[in-house]
């Protein structure tokens, strides 16, 4: 079997690769601490499983699954993070996986038998969040896009920098802002922020000031 690390914590990638080269059917291929590096990292070494950490420094490990887990690649998310937003983007994203980093190292091979298998492993102690019916939650009126545009807008970011971010352009965030606003019932980014804190999505920080600007809620100049 062979496996990828990807994580942006030197400690964590020396202590996986401690925990993994003493199990004989596992070859890592490849050690990566940045998404750009692991893009090219899995599209050149082909992993059968790639554990990866959700944050790596301001991108995120989802971007990973996103571009190749339809190409046989399987997901194993490694993260400290218990928040029932990450937990159920790695659930719909098609990460096979899902272990806390304060788990022992058995369970974290456990878990990568099992997902070798074909099976899925969730941490036990969040499977209540995957079979809690959320049918009311407004979380789920959003797309993928709109949730990566609220988390940006939870980190304070301008229009300008979250097309940068997520490659899309200023006028396409500008509607999913917009969008956001109404399905959500929100007035304003402030109070997108804060709804994305709440909500364990990402760390409240105020948005960015604007100097001898005058902008309506959704960021466009009036």
């Amino acid at each position: 079997m062979k496996v990828v690390i990807v994580d942006d914590h030197p400690l964590v990638r020396k202590g996986l690769i401690a925990v993994l080269a003493s199990e004989e059917e596992i070859e890592i291929v490849g050690v990566s601490e940045a998404v750009d590096d692991a893009l090219k990292l899995i599209e050149k070494t082909e992993p059968d499983m790639a554990i990866v950490d959700i944050r790596l420094g301001d991108r995120s490990g989802f971007e990973l699954v996103e571009n190749f887990s339809h190409l046989g690649c399987r997901f194993i998310m490694l993260t400290s993070s218990a928040a029932e937003f990450d937990v159920r983007r790695a659930e719909e994203s098609g990460a096979y996986g899902y272990v806390l980093k304060d788990s022992m190292p058995e369970e974290l091979l456990l878990a990568i038998k099992m997902v070798d298998r074909g099976r899925k492993y969730f941490d036990q102690g969040l499977m209540e969040v995957l079979i809690r019916k959320e049918a009311d939650d407004p979380l789920e009126k959003l797309t993928p896009k709109e949730r990566e545009v609220l988390i940006s807008l939870g980190e304070g970011l301008s229009n300008g920098a979250m097309a940068k971010k997520l490659t899309i352009s200023e006028f396409t965030v500008k509607k999913h802002v917009s969008r956001i606003f109404q399905k959500l019932n929100l007035n304003d980014r402030t109070q997108a922020a804060l709804y994305a804190q709440s909500r364990g999505m990402t760390a409240y920080s105020p948005p960015e000031e604007r100097s001898e600007e005058k902008l309506d809620p959704t960021g466009t100049k009036v």
